[in-house]
């Protein structure tokens, strides 16, 4: 922890750490800022800090909600609080800070009304409670004579927009997007200081306000290309992307365009105000010219393609620092930190430019999948008040974007509006002849299950294949193209006729665990799309044929590549296995914490680690998969996954939670930095596996020697050590004790620092005693004895022994 006071203004920097009671002490601070910190625990209430007058405390890791006992600090004139942890809570009792000038409330998990007592703050300029919980209406803040700045973006807010809003003058700024106000309140026509993109509880999501009346979609669109900033179009190859040469500004709702437009929130408290950057030096490459400009954003920027026709896009955004400078001087020591969401999910969280690209001035590009089911494709970046915010220059921080590509992944129809009349009284015709013909398959079949049955209403995202496509990419299942073998079933590669190449998963019909499954993983990974999970394109379920259809990934399985055959290993550097690791971290994270479906997976393990051409890791095999219902503390279940890798309250109670992948992955992330299989490998007979290894060497304070002797003069051994200790951390036989899968990727990629990690012998002694974990070693022993002697394979119905520490330590 570091104490920097000058003046008046006192700032503390921490990187996880519990604030000291001790700075309780400095009563006559004026001045106090701790924002952008970790710090653990409940917001303090800061009452000893009666002279305090201005407080800035932005995502420094506290968890709310704010003490009423701020009240207390009535001389304040500058409060910014945002990005609390934790539940939700009242608006705090701010009634005698009648001197603000300036009142953030930021994502501070806030729910109720907006009280009314803010009327009667009379030097109140700014007001920022976005991203919230608040509803009911807008209290009048007529009288406010001097408020230059309203944002109640993304909150519950209800009733009319008042007249005091609408009719306010143009020095006046409200931004009240993603709300639910009455639509007959809404102005005919759109002012350029007042945005109401998405503010009203319209009945159909493609209405995005009463803007776009005047600019009705003419035709469907199949792409959409942006030069984010640029006043001028710019063209690389054959695309064209438009010049984005609106002026943008604090709450911006930018609409004049048939094909796509753009929404902007927040203002720079300080320093900056415009909203587009200019490269200082050259980008080079093919596409340089895109990276001359970009645009920012001070809290929340939304892009926005509609008219466009329904069905699958990717989404290409490019981005390039351009503000933060690399070199020697303060100007270097800039982080810009933000998030971004595609479709209304989270997919970039606390994403860093320039650490990703390595450098400033240099282009990174990030590729998504997403669906469109209304016409409207929305991508928004959200400042979430990370990084710094004053280098080079005071008010360089928040989203920062080049350029945006919407493209549809299939071809627009010939003939557009012919073919969809004809195409429609088909597919009526065709569907009431299914659900006719199943109709009736079920009156036959009622008295048992079937996969059909099973199938029966899972909306899915994923095509149908015919079992003549599949034996003709396959070539009827030719052994030459068998590349992998399953407890249900081979793995076969395919060329589809458009020269697709998929991997072709075949479970056995007669086994109904395998028709578990087969209905689990499509119904799992069918709405799921993350770099790092393996995508599905289809399935087939004709006969007695039950197949999963993915993406072809040309590397195998890290498995495979690591410890596999000689003949089929890899030689892996180290800069790539640090990558893999945190790709698989980045997946974990997404299933769990990110995506709209919150999944646990149950099995993973380095075989079902695929990789790709260049090495990147997709988790597959979705089998086993849980959803996790945040409502609950844990899913109670059928023990199943695979012998090592299984976390012990799991493999002895069924008690599953995320924590359960975080073991596994730490298992994974030993393997991947020793070289070395959890499986087969032993040092010497008083070693139980590799884990048990590990925490020895731990003790000892040799964990250097666990790492993989083949690598070369490429490894940093820092980072080896990191990955070690991550492992060991996530393996701890608390899963209390373990971290998030989104804390894990922030330590492996340095973000974070790692906590001590110091695992006393007793401890795991006593905990071995409390587990009885010696009868799990007599019951499964046999079992891990007889796996150590061939190469590991997936198992799906045996519960898992675990590795504890031997007695030799």
């Amino acid at each position: 922890m570091e104490l920097f006071q000058k003046n008046s203004e006192t700032w503390l920097i921490c990187r996880v750490c519990k604030l000291p009671v001790e700075i309780n002490k400095l009563t006559n601070l004026t001045e106090f800022r701790l924002s952008g910190n970790n710090f653990t625990g409940k917001l303090p209430s800061f009452e000893s800090f009666k002279n305090l007058q201005k407080l800035e405390i932005q995502a420094s890791g506290f968890e709310g909600p704010v003490s009423p006992s701020i009240s207390v600090l009535t001389r304040m004139s500058e409060l910014r609080i945002s990005d609390l942890t934790g539940s939700a809570s009242e608006f705090p009792p701010l009634e005698n800070m009648t001197g603000l000038t300036k009142l953030m409330l930021r994502n501070c998990n806030i729910s109720g009304k907006i009280p009314s007592y803010i009327a009667k703050m009379p030097q109140l300029k700014v007001l920022d409670l976005s991203f919230n919980r608040l509803e009911g209406p807008i209290p009048n803040l007529e009288g406010l004579n001097k408020l230059e700045s309203l944002y109640l973006t993304s909150n519950k807010l209800t009733g009319p927009i008042e007249d005091w809003i609408i009719s306010r003058d143009s020095k006046f700024h409200a931004d009240l997007s993603y709300n639910n106000f009455n639509e007959s309140s809404e102005p005919p026509t759109c002012t350029e200081n007042l945005n109401l993109f998405r503010s009203y509880n319209a009945t159909k999501k493609s209405e995005l306000g009463k803007c776009l009346s005047s600019n009705p979609c003419s035709k469907n669109r199949y792409s959409v290309h942006i030069n984010c900033g640029g006043h001028e179009s710019v063209t690389i190859g054959h695309t064209t992307y438009e010049a984005d040469e609106d002026s943008a500004g604090p709450a911006k709702f930018f609409y004049s365009k048939e094909s796509w437009g753009a929404s902007n929130t927040g203002d720079f408290w300080v320093g900056r105000n415009d909203y587009q950057a200019t490269n200082v030096s050259a980008i080079k490459g093919d596409d340089a010219e895109l990276y001359t400009t970009a645009r920012l954003s001070a809290l929340s920027l939304t892009y926005y393609g509609r008219c466009l026709a329904n069905g699958n896009y990717t989404v290409t955004l490019h981005f390039a620092e351009i503000v933060i400078r690399d070199n020697r001087s303060f100007r270097s020591l800039g982080k810009r930190m933000f998030d971004v969401y595609i479709q209304g999910e989270r997919k970039l969280k606390d994403f860093d430019i320039r650490s990703l690209a390595g450098e400033v001035d240099k282009a990174l590009i990030r590729k998504f999948n997403a669906v469109v089911e209304d016409g409207i494709l929305e991508v928004r970046f959200q400042y979430a008040g990370k990084g710094t915010t004053a280098v080079p220059i005071r008010g360089s921080y928040g989203p920062l974007v080049s350029a945006i590509s919407f493209v549809s992944n299939f071809k627009p129809p010939a003939n557009h509006n012919k073919i969809v009349h004809i195409i429609a009284g088909a597919v009526t015709a065709s569907l009431i002849l299914i659900f006719a013909i199943l109709f009736v398959s079920w009156r036959r079949s009622r008295n048992r299950i079937s996969k059909e049955a099973e199938l029966r209403g899972l909306d899915l995202l994923t095509g149908v294949f015919t079992i003549r496509q599949i034996k003709a990419a396959t070539d009827n299942f030719d052994a030459a193209n068998k590349i992998g073998e399953g407890g249900f079933g081979s793995v076969y590669k395919g060329t589809l006729l458009d020269g697709t190449v998929i991997a072709v998963k075949q479970l056995s019909s007669k086994s109904k665990q395998g028709n578990r499954e087969f209905v689990n993983e499509i119904g799992m990974i069918s709405g799921l799309q993350h770099p790092n999970l393996v995508k599905l394109y289809g399935c087939c379920a004709e006969g007695n044929q039950l197949l999963l259809v993915y993406e072809y990934l040309e590397n195998n399985s890290l498995a495979r590549a690591l410890v596999g055959p000689e003949e089929h290993r890899l030689n892996i550097d180290w800069p790539t296995r640090h990558k893999i690791c945190i790709g698989i971290a980045k997946g974990l994270a997404f299933l769990h914490e990110e995506s709209s479906l919150k999944i646990v997976h149950r099995d993973i393990k380095a075989t079902n680690v695929l990789l790709d051409k260049k090495l990147n890791p997709k988790i597959s095999d979705f089998g086993l998969a849980k959803l996790d219902d945040e409502d609950n503390t844990h899913i109670s279940t059928r023990v199943a996954g695979t012998i090592g890798y299984m976390a012990p309250e799991y493999a002895l109670w069924g008690y599953l939670t995320y924590k359960a992948d975080v073991y596994s992955f730490g298992v994974v992330a030993l393997e991947i930095a020793a070289g070395k299989s959890i499986m087969t490998y032993r040092p010497n007979e008083k070693f139980v596996c590799l884990l048990d290894w590990a925490l020895v060497l731990q003790r000892q304070g040799k964990l250097v020697e666990l790492v993989d002797e083949t690598l070369g003069s490429d490894l940093k051994q820092d980072e080896a050590l990191r990955m070690i200790n991550v492992a060991l951390l996530c393996t701890n036989p608390s899963p209390a004790l373990r971290p998030t899968m989104s804390a894990v990727v922030r330590i492996l990629e340095d973000h974070l620092d790692l906590p001590e990690f110091n695992v006393e012998s007793r401890f795991y002694d006593d905990y071995d005693d409390h587990l009885n974990l010696q009868g799990l070693r007599d019951k499964y022993g046999p079992m891990l004895s007889s796996s150590q002697s061939q190469p590991p394979t997936h198992s799906s119905s045996i519960t898992g022994r675990e590795c504890s520490p031997s007695s030799s330590a």
